[in-house]
């Protein structure tokens, strides 16, 4: 193997320009990081673009320099859809050619809410797409009152369930969750992920979401490179949510992570054990705070301090150490509506002892990160991915 640890890292959401095919989800024109430069006044991230992230893109405040670190280029997403469990699971060599199933426009059948409430006994609120913290506004103070439970989704393939943490409880809402995951794994009902939604506060205004959040996803339906990884004895360290989404199938050892930041500490963390394979970093901020809320200056900030992260992280590799930086889909803050957006997404790759740097052919699939991995540790490539590792000098 020519690295003995990699350290992939997911930006959530930070998609690097329209995909060739984003007309088909009416997303043309939407590029997350290049629109939120310019509604932003420019983004400092130095580290980034040393790894060559302005001369991939057009990044306002991030000018092209000669003097790149590794290799850099655009994956083209080759799945249906743009995701989180879509992103992800092509990342590490899945092809999802179906969608799964939303219910942005129309709410949860009744059948299925009615279930809900037989089997838990607990009266159901909501029942629509909504913003995260404004259903919170919304109906958090009658939830406390009457103990009914505000469930919602969002354009994502999602069963989301609010409770207040405290006053609920969060082995309650687990509960219920795990129960509505077993409700929707009817093919007309079956959701991507059930999460929970704990919060606390007092009223109206008050209202904040808590990092206890879980994800109950469906089983990816074939073997990634995670599975070969650990299958064959080698370590992979989850952080932040990939555990959740990859519903600890090929995980040998999982952290949950209270925020971007956080998650990027504990990285930092890893860095100083010894271990053989692969450290898996969801940095889910960006999207869930940012993105869907449509805030061009948090995500900003949000992306400034994690380059100051990744700085001191690149400065604890070892010459054996790959860092990749990528993303699973885009959340252009300047763009329409609350949903993702079909982006290209970056991939840097980069390692101390790397002698080359410079700009790599593009990829046709998210999984060409995947290929990459199981290349460097000889173990069964995946069925969809080019490996990028023969050109990693």
């Amino acid at each position: 193997m020519k690295f003995k640890r990699v350290f992939a890292i997911v930006v959530d959401s930070c998609g690097f320009g329209s995909a060739p095919d984003s007309y088909k989800f009416d997303d043309e024109g939407a590029d997350t990081i290049g629109n939120l430069s310019r509604a932003t006044g420019g983004i400092y991230m130095p580290n980034l673009q040393k790894l060559g992230a302005g001369n991939l893109h057009d990044i306002m405040g991030m000018d092209p320099i000669p003097d790149t670190k590794g290799y850099y280029l655009k994956l083209e997403e080759a799945s249906v859809g743009k995701d989180t469990m879509t992103g992800h699971w092509e990342l590490m060599g899945l092809y999802i050619d179906e969608p799964f199933i939303t219910f942005t426009d129309t709410g949860f059948p009744k059948e299925l809410i009615d279930e809900l409430e037989e089997k838990t006994g607990y009266k159901v609120i909501g029942n629509k797409a909504a913003s995260g913290t404004e259903i919170l506004d919304e109906l958090g103070e009658r939830h406390m009152e009457t103990k009914e439970m505000i469930v919602y989704t969002s354009a994502d393939s999602v069963l989301q369930i609010a409770a207040h943490e405290e006053t609920f409880g969060l082995d309650e809402l687990n509960r219920y969750c795990e129960i509505a995951r077993e409700i929707t794994m009817k093919p007309e009902w079956k959701v991507g992920r059930i999460i929970s939604r704990p919060f606390i506060g007092n009223k109206k205004g008050e209202f904040v979401r808590t990092p206890n959040r879980h994800d109950w996803a469906l089983e990816p339906f074939d073997r990634t490179v995670l599975d070969e990884l650990k299958d064959s004895g080698y370590d992979v360290i989850s952080i932040g949510k990939i555990a959740d989404i990859f519903v600890n199938k090929g995980i040998t050892e999982a952290y949950k992570s209270q925020s971007s930041i956080h998650g990027m500490e504990q990285t930092i963390e890893i860095a100083d054990k010894d271990f053989t394979g692969m450290c898996f970093t969801n940095l889910v901020d960006f999207d869930a705070k940012w993105g869907h809320r449509r805030n061009s200056e948090g995500y900003k900030k949000e992306l400034e301090d994690f380059d100051v992260l990744l700085g001191k992280l690149i400065e604890k590799l070892n010459e054996d150490d790959l860092v990749l930086i990528t993303a699973d889909h885009g959340n252009d803050p300047t763009w329409k509506g609350t949903d993702h957006t079909r982006e290209l997404v970056p991939l840097f790759l980069y390692s101390k002892s790397m002698k080359g740097t410079g700009l790599l052919r593009p990829g046709k699939t998210f999984a060409d990160a995947g290929a990459t991995v199981a290349n460097n540790f000889k173990v069964k490539m995946p069925k969809y991915g080019e490996s990028l590792l023969e050109y990693l000098k």
